[in-house]
């Protein structure tokens, strides 16, 4: 699997904890955000150059970081098939995988402290769509995904 990180200046100390992992661990991954304090890149210029390669499939998951994760979260989700939630904890980053197939973790680096971080990219990394889930629940979801898939057709085109 190969991983996209980014943060803009809010979330670096927490990407850079993250990218240690990710190293640690011989994770496939590609810094695109910010990566010298001295040349900041805002939030919506990392989402908007992340989510694009998340919808083309050249990178199936990414991590962005911003102050508190919404920025980043609202500009990824405007790219048809990329799912992007914010997220502030492990039970939450589990569930955005398991039940909303969320192929973008956003985290505040206002609100989350690098060793949550990394617990919480652990578990988004580790966790499958329907994960641990219901048989009831599964199929729920995959109804839910067709009908997604729909809505974005009615809006993309």
């Amino acid at each position: 699997m190969k991983i996209a990180i980014g943060s803009d200046k809010s979330g670096f100390a927490v990407k850079e904890a993250v990218k240690a992992y990710l190293t640690e661990i011989g994770a496939d991954f590609d810094d695109l955000g910010t990566t010298d304090l001295a040349q900041v890149h805002p939030y919506y210029q990392v989402a908007s150059e992340v989510a694009p390669l998340v919808q083309a499939n050249q990178y199936q998951r990414a991590i962005l970081i911003c102050g508190t994760g919404a920025g980043m979260c609202v500009v990824s989700n405007k790219y048809r098939g990329v799912y992007a939630v914010a997220c502030e904890g492990v039970y939450s980053a589990k569930m955005a995988r398991a039940i909303n197939n969320a192929n973008i973790l956003c985290m505040g680096g206002w609100i989350v402290g690098p060793e949550m971080a990394v617990e919480m990219v652990k578990t988004f990394l580790a966790t499958d769509w329907c994960q641990d889930l219901e048989d009831w629940r599964k199929e729920n979801m995959k109804k839910f995904a067709v009908q997604v898939d729909a809505i974005e057709d009615e809006i993309y085109g």
